[in-house]
């Protein structure tokens, strides 16, 4: 039976029919917990169908919201090569000779080039295009999918919110996927996408993004470039990361009460993708004996039977168990042709590869599960979310503190001597900043369920990271959505956020090793770092981490101490072994599912063994594809198989789902948009100002000259600003393994020219801001009339000399600077009539403005003017006529 959304929807509607209210869900949409058990069964249905056809079930094509500005582009051979030598370099002799080599992963079917897809709000795209911008907030997305399904269709529904709530461009690659292009081929992608991006944009103005398998993939991209000193990106959200596919933290054994992901791992109904053949087949075809030993009836089905079930059993002595001189030696470490352990007093050697990405061979090494790196300092700051009820929630806590500290999590001794045999790394690179954050109870990625309450809050902290690590990258404040005001959850979740810490919520203790002492919502500071709201400062780093967790109200906690994090008291010697209960539930679901489709599953192996006998096109010398590749069945006459895209029906209504609160955001801000744009009032009977063509024609080719009461709109409420207050020390911008960083282009060069932004947006180093005259406030800049209280700027600016766009009008000479309280014709003169709306003082004489307040009404006459800019030197277009009665016009203050 295909995969189709019939299908799925016939297997999951009980579970929606049969859901219970749950205090606390959003009433307009499906609840966390229904979403959940959507996803669940969904996998579930998804296991009794082959890899190739989940792979087509997600990779359908999905209906993109009018809102939305897509943009398909091709990612040129040049950046692929420049790509695989990068890869090639990392890995080195040894790991080129133990992927298979180095030409059969850069294979790709001529007809399916590599592509990546922009994703942009359309109305954030018009603004910018409009005001001739260039983006200078771009995030690089990698979807997760175990490595071996999804599409960037199917996600898109997610990166989309990402981009509308930093108001950024998100390019998200279209990367080749296991198990028919396994490690390294994802990677190669990836770094030729990253490639792509910084030919563009500046790697200071660029994030990377990725969940699940994604986020894994992100720091290996992160320690390969680093090592390889390419410029890195300004930081990494991290959702979820995959980092450890070995599977040897404790709650990989758990029984994913509150996780989507099967304890037992994935399983698929066999095909000629997957399983492949397993190690001993393999042995046997590389060293065939001419001459093998004659098997008895009983031997052959023993060897038959074990090949069905992927793994062997051998009996240890009672005497021999645990003695680790006299009993088999289990080979718990990847590496090497296979992998065994002890279960139950007998010894389990594993002969079917466990994951869909690599080899056994190849499950610990650095490249493939980066929580063996022997270190990730010197990258980026990095924000990790994770679930406090997943399955990975371990690894990921263990990985955020390992990069935050790298000499206290270094990996086991054989990891060391092999990579880093001198032990420079730990002392090349400093430690990364990092802020993590672990969600009660959440599930793997809850992203994936946007539509629910925690997700959303989960969205904003993502946000408010991203523009915090572009602020202090590129040192200048970023403006971002703050959706407060108009996210329904903010307006709905008051009440019920307050009520659980109100009643005396206890704290809850089925996962004690991600809690600590609660902090009530209403006492929560910039100190502690709350992420009720996106924008809010983030808090001090302390030994280079930010630790919350949070609950689903997005309430934050402080994190229990290392010393009381059991994952974080593992023996280095156990990380990257295969343990115990992963490796039970896995062989209690294998031979169960080896009931049902153990004949078929080895019939497709020995199809694929006697394919293999026959003979492949090989690449030449030392290319030893993996056994799932598919360039290592490669054909002459192999046909082209070029993917046509249906619509999925089924995807297309989960992405509706996930795309309604992005919809109704984006009206509600409009409408707050709409109240609060500038209002221009012509006094009663006052004539038009005449605009001269050539100005106008200057202003239209110049944007720099254009002026905030001429083409700017105030900013919405619905907006904020975000900037770095040193709360990881200096600003420095990550590079590569080079300690200093590039100068900055010069103010007269292009670079130098789009990097400037107008005098509100630039921020002076923390802690040189001017203080405001009577108080603790200091100004948004030292060019600003805005005042700050260190957490938010004030609506409103204070008069001082500094002039601002809103004090000029259309005809106002840009050369000539408003006067001040400086100035010689200052305000001594009191006795002089103040206009309407006391911002401006006027010489009854002559019209002239001697005196102004930034932010209100701004008078000017045609022959005061033309006065000031013959005292100047300026050159006036005017001819000498009539004075024009005064133009009045009212310009609110800047929101930033």
């Amino acid at each position: 039976m295909v995969l189709s959304t019939l299908g799925v929807a016939a297997d999951v509607t009980p579970s929606y029919l049969n859901r219970k209210p749950l205090k606390g869900k959003p009433t307009a949409h499906v609840s966390y917990h229904e979403g959940l058990r959507l996803i669940r069964q969904f996998l579930a249905y998804a296991s009794q169908h082959t890899v190739e056809d989940i792979q087509a079930f997600t990779g359908q094509w999905v209906p993109t919201p009018t809102w939305v500005k897509l943009d398909e582009v091709p990612i040129s051979d040049a950046h692929l090569q420049r790509s695989a030598d990068i890869v090639k370099a990392q890995l080195g002799p040894r790991g080129l000779q133990r992927v298979g080599g180095q030409e059969w992963w850069q294979w790709r079917r001529p007809e399916i080039a590599l592509k990546g897809e922009w994703i942009e709000m359309r109305q954030d795209y018009t603004d910018r295009v409009a005001a001739e911008n260039k983006a200078d907030r771009i995030i690089l997305y990698v979807h997760g999918g175990a490595y071996y399904f999804g599409s960037v269709d199917e996600h898109r529904y997610q990166m989309q919110r990402h981009a509308r709530k930093l108001k950024a461009r998100l390019f998200a690659p279209r990367y080749r996927l296991a198990p028919q292009f396994p490690f390294p081929c994802g990677l190669h992608d990836c770094i030729a996408a990253y490639l792509h991006v910084i030919e563009q944009y500046d790697p200071s103005t660029v994030l990377l993004g990725g969940d699940s398998a994604g986020g894994g993939m992100v720091i290996n991209m992160l320690v390969t470039l680093r090592d390889q000193g390419i410029p890195l990106p300004a930081g990494a959200l991290l959702l979820s990361p995959w980092v450890d596919l070995t599977h040897s933290f404790p709650s990989v054994a758990g029984d994913a009460t509150f996780d989507y992901i099967p304890a037992n791992g994935f399983h698929h109904r066999p095909s000629m993708a997957w399983p492949p053949p397993n190690a001993n087949d393999l042995r046997e075809l590389k060293s065939p004996d001419s001459n093998p030993p004659r098997k008895s009836k009983e031997e052959k089905k023993k060897l038959e039977r074990e090949a069905t079930m992927g793994f062997s059993v051998h009996d240890v002595p009672e005497n021999e168990r645990h003695d680790q001189t006299t009993r088999p030696r289990a080979k718990s470490i990847p590496g090497g042709e296979h992998l065994s352990i002890e279960l139950d007093g007998k010894l389990i050697e594993l002969t079917d590869q466990i994951q869909m990405y690599t080899t056994n061979d190849m499950l610990a090494h650095p490249m493939v599960s980066p929580v063996m790196q022997p270190s990730l300092g010197g990258l980026p700051p990095l924000l990790i979310q994770t679930g406090g009820g997943e399955l990975l929630r371990d690894e990921q806590i263990y990985i955020a503190h390992k990069a935050a500290n790298p000499a206290a999590y270094l990996p086991n001794k054989k990891v060391m001597d092999e990579f880093d045999p001198k032990r420079e790394l730990v002392d090349k690179y400093p430690p990364t900043h990092v802020v993590l954050q672990v969600w009660d109870d959440l599930c793997h990625v809850p992203h994936t369920l946007s539509f629910t309450r925690p997700a959303k809050y989960m969205y904003r902290s993502v946000a408010q990271f991203g523009a915090w690590a572009l602020a202090r990258a590129q040192d200048q404040a970023i403006t971002i959505l703050d959706d407060d005001a108009i996210s329904i959850i903010s307006h709905e979740s008051s009440h019920d956020s307050e009520s659980d810490a109100d009643r005396g919520r206890p704290v809850d203790k089925r996962f004690p090793d991600a809690l600590g002492t609660p902090i009530r919502a209403h006492t929560v500071t910039t100190a502690s770092g709350s992420v009720g709201k996106a924008g809010d400062p983030l808090p001090p780093f302390e030994n280079h981490m930010i630790r919350q967790r949070v609950d689903r109200h997005g309430v934050t906690y402080p994190l229990a101490a290392e010393s009381e994090l059991k994952c974080l008291q593992l023996d280095p010697n156990t990380i990257g072994m295969i343990k115990p209960g992963p490796v039970r539930k896995w062989v209690a679901k294998k031979s169960e599912w080896d009931v049902k489709h153990g004949k078929d599953k080895r019939a497709i192996q020995k199809q694929r063994i006697k394919e293999m006998a026959e003979g492949y096109d090989t690449f030449g010398a030392g290319e030893v594809p993996p056994p799932t590749a598919l360039a290592g069945r490669r054909k002459k006459d192999m046909p082209s198989q070029k993917a046509r895209k249906g619509k999925s029906w089924g995807l297309a209504m989960w992405s509706g789902w996930g795309s309604k609160h992005d919809e109704d955001t984006l009206g509600r801000e409009q409408k707050v948009t709409r109240a609060s744009q500038t209002v221009v009032v012509p006094e009663a009977g006052a004539a038009v100002a005449k605009v001269d063509p050539q100005r106008a024609a200057t202003l239209v080719a110049d944007p720099t000259m254009r002026t905030s009461a001429t083409f700017e709109r105030s900013m919405s409420p619905s907006y904020r600003t975000v900037t770095d207050l040193g709360q990881a020390g200096p600003r420095s911008r990550p590079t590569t393994s080079s300690t200093n960083p590039p100068a900055p282009p010069a103010k007269d060069s292009p670079k130098g020219k789009e990097a400037i932004r107008d005098d509100e947006a630039y921020l002076a180093p923390y802690g040189m801001h001017t203080k405001v005259s009577g108080s603790e406030n200091t100004f948004l800049s030292n060019n600003s009339a805005r005042p700050h209280n260190g957490e938010v700027a004030y609506p409103f600016k204070l008069k001082n000399e500094v002039a601002t766009a809103s004090t000029v009008t259309l005809d106002s000479a840009d050369h000539v600077r408003p006067m001040g309280r400086n100035d010689d014709e200052s305000l001594a003169e009191s006795s002089r009539p103040a206009t309407r709306g006391g911002g401006s003082y006027m010489d009854g004489a002559g019209g002239d403005i001697i005196a102004d307040e930034p932010g209100v009404g701004v008078y000017e006459t045609e022959t005061g003017l033309k006065d000031k800019e013959k005292s100047k030197g300026g050159i006036s277009n005017k001819a000498d006529g009539p004075v024009r009665p005064p133009l009045e016009s009212f310009v609110t203050a800047k929101e930033f």
